[in-house]
């Protein structure tokens, strides 16, 4: 056998090890690419970001380049588990860890804080870009004029908030909300610019959303995580961005259920054909998909709620929607 084969063959004995068979950053399966200077396993579209900062990843492919002894020995003294462990040592709580159903710019976020910033290598390492506060213009949408204003918006690590001001100079927030209630994602279709940020959080256990956008981009991800299903159903009255009415999905064991279709004699004005019960124990709300495909798919997120145990937060949450009913 020649030198190049046993090569071939010891890269393909640890490619084959249980902690290299997902994408190190982003959890896609069956990576075949790899990083020779930092001995991760990776996808396609992960090393495209990672070829973007050559002076910390130098990638390869595992099926078209040749690998030679020393780079098949580095990857076999690293690989995903061990990276993993200096390199995510100390992820904050509240990080989303993005996967590869995540947007492009996420997913960068996410690996240059990793392996180019080193933010989670030490614990309560101070992050060069929020020393404790990040503060700074996003403009914002309204909510009656649709048009973008710019918005100062400071976020606290050290209280723990986010505020926004409507004036520079104001001295009270017009809002100031906690960061364990807050959500956000990118949604650059819904806001039509490409930084654009959907916030979402909870005030009096209602859902609020904030849209903005950032023009030169800068947007950080360290409150970002993905919605667990977002699009259009039908239900009487208009369809817009703005919540217009929120529905509490609890567990299987308290009572929620979801059903394929509508009850028999429903009446209302439906014009998509594929309908979904939600069932609760105080009532049940109906709603309509545009395709078959849709319906599904709901059916399947609402599923996955329905067979998770509540949280103590949800409890609290599900007797305030009692209450105001």
């Amino acid at each position: 056998m020649s030198g190049s084969d046993k090569s071939m063959k010891a890269l393909r004995e640890v490619w084959r090890r249980a902690e290299n068979s997902l994408c190190a950053d982003c959890g896609k399966p069956d990576p075949d690419w790899a990083s020779s200077t930092l001995g991760v396993f990776i996808c396609l579209s992960c090393s495209g970001i990672h070829r973007n900062i050559p002076s910390i990843s130098k990638v390869k492919s595992l099926k078209m380049d040749h690998w030679d002894d020393a780079q098949v020995q580095f990857l076999a003294k690293h690989g995903n588990a061990v990276t993993k462990a200096i390199y995510e040592a100390h992820i904050p709580i509240y990080y989303y860890q993005p996967t590869y159903n995540d947007c492009q710019v996420l997913r960068e976020q996410w690996i240059r804080a990793k392996y180019e910033r080193k933010e989670f290598t030490e614990l309560g390492k101070q992050l060069p870009y929020t020393d404790g506060v990040k503060e700074g213009i996003l403009w914002k949408r309204g909510r009656d004029s649709g048009q973008f204003q710019p918005r100062k918006f400071l976020l606290s690590e050290r209280e723990g908030c986010l505020k926004y001001f409507t004036k520079q100079d104001a001295k009270e927030p017009k809002i100031n909300v906690k960061i364990d209630v807050i959500n956000a994602t990118f949604q650059p279709e819904k806001i039509g610019n490409p930084n654009g940020l959907q916030i979402t959080y909870l005030k009096d256990n209602k859902t609020r959303n904030i849209f903005v956008y950032h023009k030169s981009g800068k947007i950080k991800s360290r409150l970002t995580r993905n919605f667990l299903k977002e699009g259009f159903m039908e239900k009487t009255g208009p369809k817009d961005a703005f919540a217009k009415g929120e529905v509490f999905v609890g567990s299987r064991e308290n009572g929620y259920s979801v059903q394929k279709g509508l009850p028999s004699g429903t009446q209302g004005n439906f014009s998509w054909p594929y309908g979904i019960t939600i069932v609760t124990p105080d009532r049940e709300y109906l709603f309509t998909c545009e395709t078959e495909a849709d319906q599904l798919d709901w059916i399947t997120a609402f599923t996955s709620v329905i067979n998770q145990d509540m949280t103590p937060q949800e409890y609290a949450i599900e007797a305030y929607f009692k209450f105001k009913s």
